[in-house]
């Protein structure tokens, strides 16, 4: 599969081909060996959160945050329905590792929800699917299929009194779907805007009942460090670090895709897994996490590794695992135009220092790539992130404001230019293309 370059891969091991996502493969490579051992020896819910807290899994999807914990939030004992729900709402720009673990080893998610089920005593749950990769929530539909078929889900799973069912639900592609409780508004067949937080979803999840969401990588990872055991998962990565991760390369390198490495491997080891800087160029810039990340200058990315605590040391955040790589090609200003106009685009409106906000650092940075910027936009321009992050519901203002805050700092000589020559820093001849996007918002 030439798409995955790993050192010592674990979720990705073993696929060997279009057949790789069968039921057949996959228990040909140990699949659901775990959920048996688990329903036919006598573990307990403690001792499935007690492996995961172990193996320091921290949350694949952006935030980072220890899986065993957010697993023992959960009000097991509580009567009635209790949900788990995993989000491959994958629409963080950069990011494309989720639909290729869908893609290739489905049932690894399949039977991480059914563990995470009995875990937390849950017995239903849902897979919110990005709408834009209509082809992989089929291939996930037949997954589950196949696993209904083989008596791995519904009631009375393998024989035992332990009953789970899993559902795949088709998102619509809005980027704001990606954050929890606007994907649990979603499923309930309410327009996908944020919920308010309290009450949490462990407490008041979907319909009203707990849930947990975890992320797509979260949950294939499940039957991986039950298989080798907590302390063995966490010693692939370092200590806070747990484990292997996907990364997704895209941008200015020979040969983007996603990698598995272990958490804590230099950033240029995976550069060098990438087959370095396309043409031979100059590394500039990387957005480590997706496009919602802050922006790091080459000399600081380079002496960092990938794990979350190198690169928030560094001043930005692991997040999704997208990692864009820009060479020295690249208009910074043009680059933070394109990213401006997607946050714009995909702010629901709910609130108002985000529906605004977007808007206006949209149009400042627009102004200033074309040739119409003012000395006094710098300041305009930080005023109006100010007045975004923290401000919001959602994380999603933090998103647009970061990138914004990060460019000027790490690179505002080229707005400074942009704004006295009327042009780019980076000569016409060699500047990377890019998308153009010149469209003003009303």
């Amino acid at each position: 599969m030439a798409m995955l370059g790993a050192i010592n891969p674990v979720l990705m091991a073993g696929l060997n081909g279009d057949d790789s996502w069968r039921l057949k493969d996959y228990v040909a490579r140990g699949g659901y060996e775990q959920l048996k051992r688990i329903l036919q020896t006598g573990m307990t819910q403690e001792d499935v959160i007690g492996e995961v807290k172990k193996s320091v899994l921290r949350g694949r999807g952006g935030a980072g945050f220890p899986t065993g914990l957010k697993w023992s939030f959960m009000p097991r004992s509580f009567p009635g329905d209790k949900y788990v729900v995993c989000n491959t709402d994958e629409g963080e720009p950069g990011t494309f590792k989720d639909r290729d673990i869908m893609r290739y080893n489905p049932h690894a998610v399949i039977e991480g929800m059914i563990i995470a089920g009995f875990a937390m005593g849950a017995n239903r749950g849902y897979n919110y699917v990005h709408g834009e990769i209509w082809e992989i929530y089929k291939r996930f539909e037949e997954a589950l299929d196949e696993a209904r078929a083989a008596g791995l889900l519904g009631q009375n799973i393998l024989g035992t009194q332990f009953s789970f069912e899993l559902f795949a639900h088709h998102g619509y592609g809005a980027y704001i779907c990606g954050e929890e409780t606007a994907l649990l508004e979603s499923i309930e067949g309410k327009k996908g805007q944020p919920r308010f937080k309290p009450p949490f979803p462990a407490s008041f999840g979907l319909y009203g009942r707990p849930t947990t969401i975890n992320n797509t990588e979260t949950f294939a990872s499940i039957p991986f460090i039950l298989k080798m055991g907590g302390e063995e998962f966490l010693n692939l990565g370092k200590p806070n670090n747990g484990g292997t991760k996907l990364f997704s390369v895209s941008g200015h390198v020979n040969r983007p895709g996603n990698y598995e490495i272990p958490l804590g491997t230099p950033f240029s080891t995976l550069l060098e897994m990438c087959g370095g800087m396309r043409g031979g160029r100059k590394l500039k810039a990387v957005i480590p996490g997706g496009s919602s990340a802050p922006v790091m200058p080459a000399d600081v990315i380079m002496d960092c590794t990938m794990d979350y605590d190198s690169i928030s040391k560094g001043g930005s955040m692991l997040g999704s695992g997208a990692v864009i790589v820009m060479d020295e090609t690249v208009c910074m200003v043009k680059a933070l135009e394109r990213l401006s106009f997607f946050y714009h685009e995909e702010s629901c409106g709910q609130c108002t220092p985000c529906r605004e906000g977007t808007a206006w650092m949209y149009k400042v940075v627009h102004r200033i790539e074309n040739g119409q910027g003012k000395p006094e936009d710098l300041d305009l321009l930080n005023s109006v992130l100010g007045n975004i992050a923290g401000r919001t519901i959602c994380a999603l203002g933090d998103a647009a404001a970061f990138p914004v805050q990060s460019f000027l700092k790490h690179f505002g000589s080229e707005f400074e230019y942009h704004i006295e020559h009327k042009t780019c820093l980076v000569p016409k001849d060699v500047q990377w293309a890019g998308s153009g996007f010149h469209k003003i918002p009303a």
